[in-house]
């Protein structure tokens, strides 16, 4: 895929924190509001990571209040569907949209959820489909990667004086340290 047309992940964000086991510990402790800011954390790293527009899909469905969206990142936006619209039906009309993109070939549109009714809907449009848990192993390996990288290197000792000279010249060098001390 070009720069020019990023790969776009929707994701339905309830069914996420429902089926990872840390989100819902979370959400059961500590309420919906902080799993949805853990969620839009661990997404905001993924989705710069992965260079996606991701679009974390949050019901509204009950209520009254009409649809909006806050972009986080480049990479991220939140989307709350309008009064009486689930995550599904906002998901599947933009769905519909790429599926009557006549450049459609040249981008790739990955549908987030477990739900299996939604999994067929989108892969019907043409759309790409990963259960929250495959999602949740993407991540995983994704952190591991990054975490791998930042790790410090060990430093090459090879080169430290004290391990190049034999060792008749480093006890010569230990008494002249004792003199002085």
């Amino acid at each position: 895929m070009s720069s020019e047309h990023p790969p776009v992940m929707l994701v339905d964000a309830y069914n996420v924190i429902g089926l990872w086991r840390h989100l819902q510990e979370i959400r059961d402790l500590q309420g919906f509001d902080i799993a949805r800011s853990h969620l839009t954390e661990t997404m905001v790293n993924f989705s710069a990571y992965h260079g996606y527009k991701t679009t974390l899909v949050f019901d509204a469905y009950v209520q009254a209040t009409p649809a909006r969206a806050e972009k986080i990142t480049k990479n991220l936006k939140l989307y709350f569907t309008d009064h009486n619209e689930t995550a599904d039906t906002y998901i599947e009309r933009q769905c519909g949209k790429y599926r009557r993109d006549p450049l459609r070939h040249l981008k790739r549109i990955i549908v987030v959820t477990s739900d299996r009714a939604q999994q067929l809907t989108a892969v019907g449009f043409g759309a790409e489909w990963l259960s929250a848990t495959a999602l949740e192993q993407e991540v995983e390996a994704t952190l591991r990667s990054v975490q791998s990288r930042q790790k410090p290197k060990k430093a090459n000792t090879n080169n430290l004086l004290g391990n190049r000279i034999d060792s008749a010249t480093k006890d010569k060098l230990a008494k002249w340290r004792n003199r002085l001390n």
